[in-house]
């Protein structure tokens, strides 16, 4: 997409507090892998989203610097909860900097753990789980998501495109992790999906009724 038709795209979009776009102009200047931030229009399908099922219990599966996290808890109820996981000491700190001043970032939750120890510790079952850790775990994360989302849930699984390598004949670890959760996920028969080629690809997955 022409980067002027997704900006008009974004203005006539839901869009995030200030305080957001502060954030991610500090990860962009000073946090080296800001690449890994979602983009504007990616924050505001999730933040759609949220309405859309009436979100009130959230996972987020790779914190960063909290940007995904701030945008996602601006649109919860006033008593809704969102879970972020990152392995990241130093940026998790960031983040909190930042939820710190937000009136909604007493609805966040940060742990500093990985792979199926973070999501041993969890309990109960979550309306929206974002994934957007690391790769290679990517099938993991899917499966045990699906075992944990709400009945009005959605799955939403970031980078499935992953800068257009899930064509290549040979794929790399990192590339094929994400292609195997897609084919898991999509497999599913009690789920609908659709991979969207929003930023670096988005794959949405909500059980049929």
């Amino acid at each position: 997409m022409a980067k002027s038709l997704e900006e008009y795209c974004v203005a006539n979009s839901i869009r995030p507090s200030a305080l957001t776009f502060e954030l991610a102009d500090y990860t962009r200047k000073a946090i080296p892998g800001s690449n890994m931030l979602i983009g504007e229009l990616e924050a505001s399908l999730l933040s759609f989203l949220i309405h859309t099922i009436g979100a009130k219990r959230v996972l987020e599966l790779g914190t960063f610097t909290g940007y995904s996290a701030l945008c996602m808890a601006e649109q919860l109820p006033a008593d809704g909860e969102l879970i972020t996981i990152d392995v990241n000491p130093g940026t998790t700190e960031l983040a909190q900097s930042y939820w710190d001043k937000s009136p909604h970032g007493k609805k966040i939750h940060a742990r500093l753990d990985g792979g199926e120890q973070a999501l041993a510790a969890l309990k109960g079952d979550f309306d929206l789980i974002f994934v957007d850790a690391d790769k290679v775990n990517y099938p993991m994360y899917v499966t045990w998501a699906r075992d944990h989302l709400s009945d009005r849930g959605v799955i939403v699984v970031d980078n499935t495109l992953w800068s257009g390598k899930v064509l290549s004949e040979n794929p790399d670890q990192h590339t094929a992790k994400i292609m195997e959760a897609t084919r898991i996920a999509t497999g599913w028969d009690d789920f609908v999906a659709t991979l969207l080629p929003v930023r670096d690809g988005m794959l949405l997955l909500k059980r049929k009724r």
